[in-house]
């Protein structure tokens, strides 16, 4: 888009002759009720197609494991009544035992469950949930860096969020064993700070998407060389295997906990990139033409930064570093609903739990498939050896790589 574009309320582009562009699948903005986009056919389709997969997925996960069952009982365990119509139930998973009788007073002993219900509600079926939060983060941390940047190759890694978060994560195991019960936040604060030193690196009377990136570059590179560093003094096989599982992202041995975890500050990351969503737009346009609209322009970038920060380091906090959800979703979204950002958020929010929970089945039963050894691979492997081809599809596709 040139500088010389205005957007609409409707989220489409006016050009210099009064047209409008890019509003919708037909080109036209909707009309009537301000929440008809939602209903547009192309985003529609991509909801619905992402929940069947996720849907598939996720009753492949429930159904295979140490305890076997068939696919039928584990859909009936999905749906057991016991659970879903007790509200009792449903709050102990989600608050916990102890604020869940804090909540509804009661102080009796929980209604017994069969034993397929037990299992998939209380051991897979809170890995399918948090593979699914953290799709949703990384997908829209992504999107909303690749706006604030311009650049389509942003994302939580480039930026070095995710570098700094591992980094943090391995000071903890290697040098402050002690801390370890407090590795979610420790990774959260770590992805938070390397953000705060790209931004600083990057100020220089203001900030540029070009100086952004490339500083992002710089401390990724610092962090991830100080992360190869500090391996060397780790005399524990099993530390050395942890920070592994932290730094390539796994969702082995996820519960509830994790679920409980991510979930509130999903759901801020979420509500913050919806309702700013008219500024990523904006930012897309160009600085001038950003100003001349009103906009403050550092103070939007970085609060929207700050968005992107929360919904990455929600995910690291319970699966590690994921590596290219952040970076391909945002891709395969624009391409099939859009560049406006309402849409492209929603999307996000679909396309990339429904990669995270598919890649999670890979992860899980791929060596099984493949080998026979009953073994599982962190998930951001699969997510790479998926990312990896696609990017450099796009890459051969497109002469112009980089901005957006």
């Amino acid at each position: 888009m040139s500088d010389g574009e205005a957007r609409t309320d409707g989220g489409s582009v006016a050009d210099g002759e009064g047209r409008t562009v890019g509003g919708g699948s037909s080109g036209r903005p909707v009309e009537g009720n301000r929440l008809g986009w939602l209903f547009e056919p192309r985003l529609a389709t991509v909801v619905a197609g992402s929940l069947a997969l996720v849907a598939v997925a996720g009753l492949v996960q429930v159904s295979y494991g140490a305890y076997s069952m068939t696919v039928g009982q584990a859909w009936r365990a999905v749906l057991d009544p016991a659970v879903l119509l007790d509200p009792r139930w449903l709050l102990n998973f989600l608050l916990g035992e102890g604020l869940m009788r804090t909540v509804t007073g009661f102080q009796g002993e929980l209604p017994e469950l069969a034993r397929e219900t037990l299992v998939v509600w209380t051991i897979r079926l809170p890995r399918v949930l948090v593979a699914v939060v953290v799709g949703a983060n990384l997908a829209v941390s992504g999107a909303i860096f690749q706006a604030v940047t311009r650049n389509e190759l942003a994302s939580p890694f480039i930026l070095g969020v995710s570098s700094g978060a591992g980094l943090m994560i391995l000071l903890t195991l290697v040098v402050f064993g002690g801390l370890t019960a407090f590795l979610p936040l420790i990774a959260a604060l770590g992805g938070s700070v390397a953000f705060l030193v790209v931004y600083a690196i990057a100020w220089k009377n203001g900030t540029s998407p070009v100086r952004l990136v490339l500083a992002g570059v710089i401390v990724g590179t610092v962090f991830n060389s100080l992360q190869t560093g500090l391996f060397f003094f780790a005399n524990d096989i099993g530390v050395v295997q942890s920070a592994i599982q932290w730094t390539t992202g796994s969702l082995t041995g996820t519960d509830w906990e994790q679920v409980r975890m991510a979930l509130p500050w999903t759901l801020a990351a979420v509500a913050l990139s919806l309702a700013g969503s008219r500024q990523l737009n904006l930012l897309l346009l160009g600085e001038r033409t950003a100003k001349s609209l009103g906009m403050s322009i550092e103070k939007v970038r970085f609060a929207l930064s700050g968005v992107a920060v929360l919904a990455a380091a929600a995910s690291i906090a319970v699966a590690g570093i994921v590596s290219f959800v952040g970076l391909i979703v945002p891709h395969v979204v624009r391409n099939l609903v859009g560049s406006d950002y309402k849409r492209v958020v929603v999307g996000c929010l679909f396309v990339g739990p429904a990669l995270m929970v598919g890649a999670d089945v890979g992860a899980r039963l791929g060596m099984s498939v493949l080998t026979g050894a009953d073994a599982q691979v962190p998930v951001g492997i699969v997510t790479g050896l998926v990312g990896g081809p696609y990017f450099l599809y796009l890459m051969r596709r497109r002469q112009n790589m980089g901005d957006l």
